[in-house]
């Protein structure tokens, strides 16, 4: 807890995807994930979410608080909007986060 007051804990997520966007409104975090609808959370008080672009144009959300299991909470319930799918990785991935990534279909001739 003497952790958290003096120096905080923070969580850093990635939205990968074609078109994801977050953007940080008022006391509200704006997901645009690709649903047909804007996804807001709103940011519980002791919280503090920050975004900013990596270095290949991908959202990274920072989470920081004082309370270690309140930060891993927002972080789960923001991951759990669009969890990373093993087909192409898109979705929000905690940083550092492998994805199994699987084949997909393989054409097969059909013998006849």
């Amino acid at each position: 807890m003497v952790k958290g007051v003096n120096d905080g804990y923070s969580k850093q997520l990635l939205v990968e995807g074609v078109g994801f966007r977050a953007a940080v409104q008022g006391a509200a975090l704006n997901l645009s994930i690709g649903f047909s609808h804007p996804v807001v959370y709103q940011i519980p008080k002791g919280i503090k979410i920050a975004v900013a672009d990596t270095a290949d144009k991908k959202p990274q959300i920072t989470i920081e608080g004082a309370d270690k299991q309140l930060v891993g909470e927002v972080a789960a319930s923001i991951r759990r909007f669009y969890p990373p799918e093993p087909y192409k990785g898109k979705g929000i991935r905690y940083a550092g986060e492998q994805v199994r990534r699987k084949a997909g279909k393989t054409v097969t001739t059909a013998g006849g």
